[in-house]
């Protein structure tokens, strides 16, 4: 094998511009190493850690992401709720119907997120079970992102580097600063989020990086257990940024008026699975079965914190009782239809131009 030297990969990657018709699976694989030993370099000195780096790789990826024009963006307070995985506990997908909670009760939520990746249903998953589909932008034409309360866009579809290189990435023995850049690259550019991350160090580096990212208001969370969603077994450790100031917190569930319960008891299924207990939990009114209390309250406490974020409620029991009427009085499930609608209708447009 060819050196791994500065030299032979600039050698590779003036090949693969001037002449790409000669650039062979061998240079490929050789440029591959390169990156992955930048990779190994970056977590072996924890420079990945560092909150100006995770902002300055963030800033790039957004840069060469694929655009997004959202309706009425500069004037509306847009949210996103979404965390890092990797915690191992494969617990329902609690931020996706958070989000679509939250939606329900007023907030403007642009989810940015993918397919499972170390749990056994992503957000996309479940929202493809929940007969969602998801429109791919054109490279050039930003892809106009409609004024309803509830809108997902799928991350490969915006980050088509990343996309190719997810294969060989996750080949490598560790996590990499890709695996916790996700949160950060959001094309909407929200201006609020909860963002949950798995290893409690990461708090205050993932705040930082939120509000050198231009996130004006922010919760960051890890739960005890190295949860990164808000617990609804015990303590989560918080960091909030308001207003450029970074305080951190311990929150419990009987901040937000509800009683705890192991994290068995909202271990996640299959997207299918989920998917039932998704509309189970947003289409039985006042009548919401006993055996879904553990899930209801795990969602309650993230829509909440989301709600707060968002600037809709005052204290997290205000949270609470916002996100417990937009359940029952049916405003998620009309969120979460109305997205689906817009993706349908998106599609069909798509079909017929295709067909003139």
């Amino acid at each position: 094998m060819a050196e791994h030297t500065p030299d032979s990969f600039k050698i590779l990657l003036e090949k693969l511009v001037k002449t790409p018709e000669y650039f062979t699976p061998g240079d490929l694989k050789l440029a591959l190493h390169h990156l992955f030993r930048f990779l190994a370099a970056l977590h072996i000195g924890r420079v990945e850690r560092r909150p100006e780096s995770l902002a300055a790789a963030a800033e790039v990826l957004r840069a060469r992401a694929l655009q997004a024009a959202i309706e009425d963006g500069d004037t509306d307070f847009v949210v996103d709720i979404v965390g890092t995985g990797g915690d191992g506990h494969n617990t329902f997908n609690v931020s996706t119907t958070a989000a679509v909670v939250a939606a329900g009760a007023g907030a403007r939520v642009i989810k940015h997120g993918s397919k499972a990746s170390t749990s056994s249903s992503g957000s996309a998953d479940l929202l493809q079970s929940l007969d969602c589909l998801f429109t791919a932008p054109s490279p050039g034409t930003p892809l106009p992102i409609s004024k309803v309360p509830f809108t997902f866009i799928l991350a490969p579809h915006y980050h088509p580097a990343l996309a190719m290189i997810a294969p060989y990435r996750k080949s490598l023995p560790f996590r990499t600063l890709f695996n916790v850049l996700g949160p950060l690259i959001n094309p909407a550019r929200p201006r609020g989020m909860v963002l949950g991350v798995a290893e409690r160090e990461l708090g205050p580096t993932f705040a930082q990086s939120l509000y050198e990212g231009g996130v004006e208001r922010a919760l960051v969370v890890c739960g005890a257990e190295g949860l990164d969603e808000i617990s609804c077994a015990g303590d989560t450790h918080a960091w909030q940024l308001v207003d450029g100031k970074i305080t951190e917190i311990t929150l419990h569930p009987e901040l937000f008026g509800l009683t705890i319960h192991p994290l068995a008891s909202v271990a996640g299924g299959t997207p299918t699975e989920n998917a039932e207990t998704f509309k189970a939990l947003l289409n039985s009114g006042n009548d919401i079965p006993e055996s879904l209390t553990p899930v209801l309250h795990f969602v309650l406490l993230n829509a909440s914190a989301l709600l707060v974020v968002a600037g809709l409620a005052s204290d997290f029991k205000e949270g609470v009782a916002l996100a417990m009427n937009s359940i029952t009085s049916g405003s998620a499930w009309d969120a979460l239809v109305a997205f689906r609608n817009v993706g349908r209708e998106a599609i069909k447009e798509i079909s017929e131009r295709r067909k003139a």
